[in-house]
């Protein structure tokens, strides 16, 4: 049975809907309602991707390194977010210490209700209170 901060393996699905790679995935949240649903955040070894005060990096050398399963220094990708059904796993390889899954629920929510710091990827600017964002 899935559980919220165990770090899963399945086949994180591409933003251009190709098909995708197998990936580790840490599971955030169940979601409500009537279905077996989970948000997951992807995991990748590819540490050039970090979004700072966003994403969290996982070293090899933490003291709760060991008990997530993974092969090597790791980053959670919290702007790179799925919702999936259970059945669609691969089977699980460790999980997350509550810290640090309590962390990644803090920057999720920050991220999304725009109180983190700018994303170096945001291009937009409001001009004006009360008016559209225009582009650079």
């Amino acid at each position: 049975m899935i559980q919220e901060g165990q770090i899963v393996l399945f086949t994180f699905p591409q933003t251009n809907q190709a098909e995708g790679k197998m990936r580790p995935a840490l599971v955030v949240r169940s979601l409500p309602g009537p279905h077996d649903d989970w948000l997951v955040c992807m995991i990748s070894s590819q540490l050039r991707h970090e979004v700072p005060q966003v994403d969290e990096v996982i070293r090899e050398t933490d003291s709760d390194f060991h008990q997530t399963g993974l092969k090597e220094t790791s980053l959670i990708r919290v702007t790179r977010i799925a919702v999936i059904s259970e059945d669609i796993l691969h089977g699980t390889i460790g999980y997350l210490s509550k810290h640090r899954l309590d962390l990644i629920r803090s920057r999720l929510s920050d991220w999304v209700g725009g109180t983190s710091a700018p994303l170096e990827t945001d291009k937009t600017e409001i001009a004006e209170e009360g008016t559209a964002p225009k582009k650079e």
